[in-house]
C-alpha cells in the first residue's frame, strides 16, 4: 500500500518537464547536487564540532553553550540550503530515488536524527547551567551526541550509495528486498 502511494507520487513527479530538464541538464543537476554536499559538510561540520564538546573530546575549556550558540546559526544555514537541494535531487530523479533502498534507509535514519536532536536540544537547555563549564556533558547528552554523530555517518554513507544500482528494482531481487526498495511491476 505504503510503496504504491510513494511510486504513485514519484511517477506524477516524474511528469512535470522541471524534473526532467533538471535531471539531464548538463550543468544544473551537477551545481544541485555540489552545493547539496557543500551544505552537508557546512552543517556537519558545525554539528560535529557541538558533538564532540558534548564528548568531552575537544574544546573542553569552552562552555558548551557558547560553541551551540556560535555554530547553530550556520549549521542551521547549512541544513536548510541541505534541504532543499535534497528535495531538488529527489525531484530531478523520483522514481529511482523513490525506488532506491539506500533511499529508504537514509530518509529512517535522517527521521531518526531529527527526534534525536530535538530531544539533544531539549535535554541540554534544560540541564546547560550546571555543567556548561564541565569538560564533558552529562551522561544522557553523550549518549545522544554519540548516536548523532553514528546517525549522521549513516545518512552520509546511504546518501552516497544511492548513486550505485546493487538494489535497483530492475535487477532481480529477493522478495525483501524488492519490498524494501519499495519495486512496483509497471
Amino acid at each position: 500500500m505504503l510503496n504504491q502511494l510513494l511510486f504513485d507520487f514519484a511517477q506524477w513527479l516524474d511528469t512535470f518537464e522541471l524534473s526532467t530538464r533538471l535531471h539531464e541538464s548538463y550543468y544544473m543537476y551537477n551545481w544541485v547536487e555540489s552545493t547539496h554536499v557543500v551544505a552537508l559538510m557546512i552543517s556537519l561540520g558545525m554539528l560535529f564540532i557541538i558533538d564532540m564538546r558534548m564528548l568531552g573530546l575537544t574544546l573542553t575549556n569552552v562552555p558548551a553553550s557558547r560553541i551551540a550558540a556560535r555554530l547553530n546559526i550556520p549549521m542551521m544555514i547549512g541544513f536548510t540550503i541541505m534541504i532543499i537541494t535534497g528535495l531538488l535531487l529527489f525531484f530531478a530523479v523520483p522514481v529511482r530515488t523513490t525506488q532506491s533502498i539506500w533511499f529508504r534507509i537514509k530518509f529512517v535514519l535522517l527521521f531518526a536524527a531529527a527526534i534525536n536532536a530535538w530531544l539533544f536540544h531539549k535535554k541540554m537547555n534544560e540541564s546547560v547551567a550546571t555543567w556548561d563549564n564541565e569538560p564533558k556533558a552529562p551522561r544522557r547528552l553523550r549518549y545522544a551526541a554519540g548516536f548523532s554523530l553514528g546517525l549522521w555517518a549513516g545518512v552520509v554513507t546511504t546518501g552516497r550509495l544511492i548513486a550505485y544500482d546493487w538494489y535497483d528494482c530492475y535487477r532481480v531481487q529477493s522478495d525483501l528486498i524488492a519490498w524494501a526498495a519499495g519495486c512496483m511491476a509497471e
